[in-house]
């Protein structure tokens, strides 16, 4: 048996890339899963119904359940269609893995309006219109005790804002907070929100300057299929207990990121700070925070071999 057998998922953007990698795997798992992709150019343009049609052709030959989609996510009313295809073709849905972008990459003080706008639509609104008519069908069961997911995927790049893609560090981190949000209010109808921030070697990698790449990376440490265990176990019923997080994982290491908090904080004596007041406790207190003094390591955790 399967970690996800009997499970139905809809993974977007799963023509390629980590996408591709976690519909396969889902599908070896025993999941149906539904292959949204538009088949377009890194930038958005153009479309091509081939790389859905060709991995359902793959999963199948092997024994497995797929249907291609190519509805475009970042439209409402096509995202609603998608969320229904699923339940006509497979009974119900489970789980949504909300992978699909595209990168239009400049500097702030370069990027055009229209570049921002195409950005922030596919992931963040996509990622939105997807949660949103997943959420309306998972709130018409109203099972608490269901094993519902989304699973939305961030980057490095708003976790720590990349400075030549503000487009999409703002969609991406946007995605966390929407991530969070669904955490908080989708609970009672048996839903976990979680989101995945990978580290791979993708057509999206190859966008990065030679100049900037990590070059002490293995090419087979950072493949795509790396990614895909925690994001098929947070799939999995097991992993109810998971919801609200952001969760790092590629090459040979799973990690957990904090929730933003107060990590120190300065206190008036009941009246308003002055501001000569509050720039001599901000810099005594917050600077050397700031300046990472007192950030600790996270420590690791080695999993046994075999």
């Amino acid at each position: 048996m399967g970690t996800l057998d009997g499970r139905v998922a809809i993974i977007t953007g799963a023509g390629r890339g980590i996408g591709a990698e976690v519909a396969k795997r889902f599908a070896a798992e025993g999941a149906s899963v539904v292959i949204n992709d538009l088949g377009v150019a890194l930038d958005g343009t153009g479309a091509d119904v081939g790389p859905a049609q060709h991995l359902v052709d793959e999963i199948t030959a092997s024994g497995g359940h797929a249907i291609a989609n190519t509805d475009d996510v970042s439209d409402h009313s096509a995202a609603e269609v998608l969320v229904r295809s699923a339940i006509e073709a497979f009974g119900k849905l489970d789980a949504v893995v909300n992978v699909a972008g595209i990168l239009r990459d400049r500097m702030i003080f370069n990027m055009p309006a229209e570049d921002w706008d195409a950005v922030v639509r596919v992931h963040l609104r996509g990622t939105f219109n997807m949660c949103k008519h997943a959420a309306v069908y998972w709130r018409e069961l109203r099972d608490p005790a269901a094993h519902h997911r989304l699973i939305n995927f961030t980057s490095v790049s708003g976790l720590h804002g990349a400075a030549g893609q503000p487009n999409y560090a703002a969609a991406k981190l946007g995605i966390v907070g929407l991530t969070y949000s669904c955490a908080n209010g989708l609970g009672r109808y048996g839903v976990t929100a979680n989101a995945i921030s990978p580290l791979a070697l993708t057509r999206m990698s190859d966008s990065i300057p030679d100049d900037r790449r990590r070059q002490n990376a293995q090419a087979d440490e950072r493949a795509p299929e790396n990614v895909v265990p925690a994001v098929a176990y947070i799939a999995s019923e097991a992993s109810d207990w998971l919801t609200g997080q952001v969760i790092a994982t590629g090459g040979y290491r799973i990690g957990l990121y904090n929730r933003p908090q107060v990590i120190s904080q300065i206190v008036s004596n009941g009246q308003p700070f002055a501001i000569e007041q509050a720039g001599a406790l901000m810099e005594e207190v917050f600077r050397p925070l700031v300046a990472g003094e007192s950030r600790p390591a996270p420590a690791p955790v080695t999993a046994p071999s075999g």
